[in-house]
């Protein structure tokens, strides 16, 4: 008999129509699985465990009443800890935010209440998302369900891990430079980052504003697309959103793609030396299958592809000193006991409640926009930024998507590269130019190397193509084995 943990949102959605399930009967698999594994994995940071059961219950009242919200109204799911959800603990994964609990919600959060979907919990992440691994959170460690001596990527590595082990129907998390997409490539699941704007960062506490943003991690690209579907659209509060929603309930969720004819752009500069043969290998795997089936691949070039990482670690840390200067000790958040006077309440708050990485881009990034440093670096890094968009403009003439790999290699092993920031944040290579230029991008599952660790597929799309992006991700999960990672099976 299926498991509660193994039906797709689909599924769930019916049983729950049909009576066979009901919310709160999800809820208990949910949070028992939770109890039960989650002190190994530490994908969750903090656990609602009466306020799931009671909006759960409430989710069954509406249902015998008939009154339900949506289709989903009943399923649960986790958000990632940057994410507002009201009177709750809202934490970065920081010390200096440790007992914080946000008064209002996220606009994400709204809508999914909107829906009767409601949070589990929230799910551990590197320290205000800055970090590949999930490794820099204050709290604890995230571990791999594939293997638990390897990271599960990050920023967002408590969400793909919860996800990938069952400890979540589906999860948000939020992207940066690559923090959906390098953690579901390591944990084998589907992991969406939408076009900026698409979705509304209102709530999303901020790190890079002009980069972030917010997007689903599920088991597949069909819960994918239904997760899209709930959270995006315009809201005033966020300028910068668009009116474009996903509508993928009314136009049909997913398009049947022609492969026949698509042009797929393959970038030389997204297939570099130091690229795993496994990677490589199962890249390949896919392509033969895409040209069997009728696609074109065509060789294409992102000449600026080189400068993404400086270009993204300048811009990205100089907005992360502006939107961080806030974590003073004095509106919220935790103030040294020893302080005596103003200056000590700034700094012992800060050295005490900030880890060593986002000291590090705040540093770098205050540098940056020092008198002296704006225009040799900041400025210039914004030029190099209008390049890279327009290297990736020039190619969607040429292509209708691209495919590449989501990172140079597989899960590594946890502390590999702590001592080396540098190798860190090589990790996002093949991610970052996405954020620079504001496209959508995904990482669905392509296959497993020699070890069975999940190996991420990247496809990248023109603005506002997610639907052609899952139409043409639908081919790798129907081409790709199904397996299962090993706590799942706890």
């Amino acid at each position: 008999m299926t498991q509660i943990v193994d039906l797709s949102i689909s599924a769930m959605a019916e049983r729950l129509a049909s009576g066979e399930l009901t919310s709160i009967k999800i809820t208990e698999s949910y949070l028992g699985r939770i109890d039960q594994i989650n002190a190994e994995l530490n994908a969750y940071v903090n656990v609602f465990h009466e306020h799931a059961r009671q909006m759960a219950r409430a989710s069954d009242e509406r249902r015998v009443r008939g009154k339900i919200l949506s289709r989903y109204d009943g399923i649960p799911i986790a958000l990632k800890d940057n994410i507002a959800y009201k009177d709750q603990k809202l934490t970065c994964s920081s010390r200096i935010l440790k007992d914080f609990h946000v008064p209002y919600h996220a606009h994400v959060s709204q809508l999914l209440l909107a829906n009767g979907i409601f949070p589990l919990g929230k799910t551990n992440m590197d320290e205000f998302a800055m970090g590949s691994s999930t490794e820099n959170s204050a709290f604890a460690v995230t571990r791999n369900p594939w293997d638990t001596s390897r990271v599960p990527g990050g920023s967002s590595g408590g969400s793909a891990a919860a996800v990938s082990a069952g400890l979540a129907p589906w999860a948000l998390g939020s992207d940066t430079g690559g923090s959906i997409r390098l953690p579901a490539s390591f944990c084998g699941v589907l992991g969406l980052k939408p076009t900026y704007g698409r979705v509304s960062r209102y709530g999303l506490v901020a790190y890079g504003s002009s980069l972030d943003q917010i997007g689903p991690m599920t088991q597949s690209v069909e819960d994918a697309a239904i997760l899209l579907d709930l959270i995006s659209g315009h809201d005033s509060r966020d300028s910068t959103s668009s009116e474009e929603s996903y509508l993928s309930q009314e136009q049909g969720g997913i398009p049947e793609i022609d492969l026949r004819g698509l042009r797929v752009g393959l970038p030389k500069e997204y297939f570099p030396d130091l690229l795993d043969p496994e990677v490589a290998a199962i890249l390949e795997r896919h392509k033969r299958l895409l040209q069997e089936a009728g696609a074109q691949f065509v060789e294409v070039s992102l000449p600026h592809t080189d400068y993404a990482v400086p270009v993204y670690y300048l811009i990205a840390t100089a907005e992360a000193s502006s939107n961080l200067a806030r974590y003073d000790g004095v509106r919220y958040g935790a103030r040294d006991p020893r302080v005596s006077n103003i200056l000590e309440v700034y700094t012992y708050s800060r050295h005490a409640g900030l880890g060593a990485e986002v000291k590090r881009r705040i540093l770098l990034g205050t540098y940056v926009l020092s008198s002296g440093y704006y225009d040799a670096y900041y400025r210039k890094a914004s030029r190099v930024r209008t390049l890279i968009r327009r290297d990736f403009q020039e190619l969607f003439s040429k292509v209708d998507v691209v495919l590449a790999p989501v990172a140079p290699t597989p899960a590594f092993a946890i502390g590999e590269k702590t001592e080396d920031p540098l190798q860190m944040y090589l990790s996002d290579i093949l991610t970052i130019a996405v954020n620079l230029a504001g496209l959508p991008a995904l990482s669905v599952n392509g296959g497993f190397q020699g070890q069975g660790l999940p190996v991420g597929v990247q496809w990248i799309g023109n603005y506002f193509q997610e639907k052609r992006l899952l139409g043409v991700s639908r081919f790798i999960e129907a081409n790709t084995e199904k397996r299962v990672p090993p706590a799942r099976k706890g």
